[in-house]
């Protein structure tokens, strides 16, 4: 008996993932106008989202301390930080002395101030290490928070939206997002976009609740992981994960007070535009929002103990140096429970 012929079937189409459509200028502009707080507290606000924060908020932040246990983080000013030149020219801060314990041993002092002592300085961008960025940080289509022209902050300093307005503001509730432990990872991969999904599980996962007023803190891992390997390597402006574009709308939403993160910049890295824009978040958080950074925050010792007692809230002390007319503040800020 014959072979009946094999029967034909047909070709399955071949299936082609669809790259997603990066970012252009225009969508950034867009958005940043859509979630402009402009005006929402008055012609001439300095604060921005800072205005969220109530003195009933702050005394609500004190009723956490529970344990009378601090954690420091700030990274420590030396030459040793991950400033490598990569953007902007900036450096490590350079400590020198200006009188030492030799200079008092060798009598240098003895006639005059007719006192041994020891006295030093530091040179440093105000960026350095870990840092708040001010309003007067960001420029769009040459304005800066709240409608202000690029030309008031000059080369004497932010005449408008200067660091100095925050000096008594940044106390209240923080909440850690421990993202990289939620993904199951010590490190989120350099380019990793950080979803509103990514945020609001890792909330759930923590059992916390995001409130209006909030300072949010960010962990990657990627600090602690250059910590460990004692390489900064290009985390000083190159690759990192971070927040995706999409979570300007969740910041909006939850009416936060501040954004902080273990990395340089807290948003993603390569950025997500197609047209080559540099830095997009940054683009609509600083300037239509009107919410501080705070960036190279330093997590390691805060994650582990959020992770061994499950508490992701505590009180967070983080006030800028007073510097008159500065667009950022080195800073070692407190997470106290």
């Amino acid at each position: 008996m014959a072979k009946k012929p094999a029967r034909k079937t047909a070709a399955k189409p071949k299936t082609t993932r669809r790259k997603k459509k990066g970012l252009t200028k225009a969508d950034i502009l867009r958005k940043g106008q859509q979630l402009s707080n402009w005006g929402k507290w008055g012609r001439n606000d300095e604060l921005g989202v800072l205005n969220y924060i109530k003195p009933q908020d702050i005394v609500a932040a004190a009723k956490l301390i529970r344990k009378g246990k601090t954690f420091r983080l700030g990274l420590n000013l030396d030459e040793n930080g991950p400033q490598r030149g990569l953007f902007g020219g900036r450096w490590n801060p350079l400590h020198n002395m200006l009188a030492t314990g030799t200079d008092a041993l060798q009598g240098l002092h003895d006639k005059q101030p007719g006192l041994q002592y020891a006295d030093d300085f530091i040179n440093l961008p105000t960026q350095a290490a870990t840092q708040w960025d001010a309003l007067s940080h960001v420029f769009v289509k040459g304005k800066m928070w709240n409608g202000y022209d690029a030309k008031l902050v000059d080369s004497k300093g932010a005449h408008k939206n200067g660091i100095e307005k925050f000096a008594d503001k940044m106390v209240g509730r923080g909440v850690l997002l421990d993202v990289a432990r939620f993904k199951g990872k010590a490190r989120l991969a350099d380019g990793y976009g950080i979803s509103n999904r990514d945020l609001d599980r890792t909330a759930k996962s923590q059992g916390v609740e995001i409130r209006r007023g909030d300072f949010v803190l960010i962990n990657t891992g990627q600090m602690a992981d250059c910590l460990d390997r004692d390489d900064w390597g290009g985390y000083g402006g190159g690759d990192a994960p971070g927040l995706a574009f999409e979570t300007v709308d969740w910041i909006h939403e939850k009416q936060i007070a501040g954004i902080c993160s273990d990395t340089w910049g807290i948003e993603v890295r390569p950025n997500q535009t197609s047209d080559g824009t540099f830095q997009p978040w940054h683009w609509v958080t600083i300037p239509y929002i009107g919410i501080v950074h705070g960036e190279i925050w330093y997590l390691r010792e805060l994650v582990a103990d959020c992770a061994k007692d499950g508490v992701y809230e505590f009180f967070l002390a983080a006030p800028p140096l007073v510097i008159t007319g500065g667009t950022g503040s080195p800073l070692n800020p407190q997470a106290i429970k």
